[in-house]
């Protein structure tokens, strides 16, 4: 399956699709794990899952705020209008809550593990099947599209990343696995892709750490707020307060922590020995292609900060 190299940008009038890979060259972004994709991350492996039930709440949640602040507000000048409101609410809102609710009693799907080491990346399939997949032959692109209607523009996006069966006697239907990343597109869906990337090409330290799992105390949303009260941070408080209410990310952070507080793991027996690390000199190296094409973007890289210096 051919894709455009990367750094190529094909924008219509209500669509644009940025291909960030092959090959897997800076995109200038810095790494930004905005959906909490890195379930775990050491010096030899990074996991990353697609599973966000966090990110769904706090989609639906505003949108319920909304009605039942239309309902609540409209009750006393027409009690028909008002229930109107949330019968409708409840009909847009129905089915999403129902997915939501079945994804609380499914089993969270494995993560993806990039090995840095060996530049090779480890893709869990059906029935207990997987992939083991080069680095250098792994596709990414962001898209986006928007949608004009009397309410204004709505853009939506995603980042998706692609795989190909090395099996070269797969069935057709078993040849081609991909990853989508309801991010936004953009920029942020290269930020989020960077972590991949700079992961593999840098080093752990290059990429955040991982947010999955019960977070201390401080660092929760009923734990923070406490915190800036204690400060006398009113701004800190009423920020929290408008994010736990409107947002919903306390129930988000709840139902993440009930999915993820332990992500699960890849325990295939091949997989745990191609997991162990390496010594230095066994290491595999890019490409020269590749090298090539990371030094020519970098210095694009650098000729767009001075002009923006300039």
């Amino acid at each position: 399956m051919s894709t455009p190299p990367a750094g190529t940008t094909k924008k219509r009038m209500l669509s644009r699709h940025d291909y960030l890979v092959p090959l897997p060259i800076p995109t200038g972004r810095k790494p930004s794990d905005v959906l909490n994709t890195i379930w775990r991350k050491n010096e030899v492996f990074l996991d990353v899952g697609s599973y966000s039930i966090g990110s769904a709440v706090m989609t639906m949640w505003p949108s319920l705020m909304v009605v039942l602040a239309m309902s609540f507000f409209t009750r006393n000048l027409d009690s028909d209008f008002s229930q109107g409101i949330l019968i409708l609410g409840a009909v847009i809102l129905g089915v999403p809550t129902l997915i939501l609710i079945q994804g609380l009693f499914r089993e969270v799907p494995l993560p993806v593990r990039f090995n840095r080491q060996r530049r090779e990346v480890c893709v869990p399939r059906d029935d207990g099947e997987y992939w083991i997949v080069p680095w250098e032959t792994v596709t990414a692109a962001a898209t986006q599209q928007s949608s004009v209607s009397q309410a204004g523009k709505a853009t939506m996006g995603l980042l998706i990343i692609g795989f190909e069966n090395p099996d070269p006697q797969a069935k057709e239907e078993n040849k081609h696995f991909s990853l989508g990343f309801n991010c936004g597109g953009g920029t942020t869906a290269m930020a989020l892709w960077e972590c991949m990337r700079s992961y593999m090409e840098i080093g752990a330290e290059a990429v955040p750490e991982s947010r999955v799992g019960v977070a201390p105390y401080e660092e929760t949303q009923i734990g923070s707020i406490i915190t800036d009260l204690r400060k006398g941070n009113l701004l800190g408080v009423l920020w929290g307060i408008f994010c736990i209410t409107i947002l919903g990310t306390y129930l988000a952070e709840k139902l993440q922590d009930l999915k993820l507080s332990h992500p699960p793991d890849l325990s295939y027996p091949d997989i745990i020995e191609w997991s162990k690390p390496l010594p230095p000199e066994q290491w595999a190296k890019r490409s020269p292609e590749l090298e090539d094409a990371i030094a020519k973007r970098n210095a694009e890289l650098a000729m767009q900060a001075e002009r923006e210096l300039a």
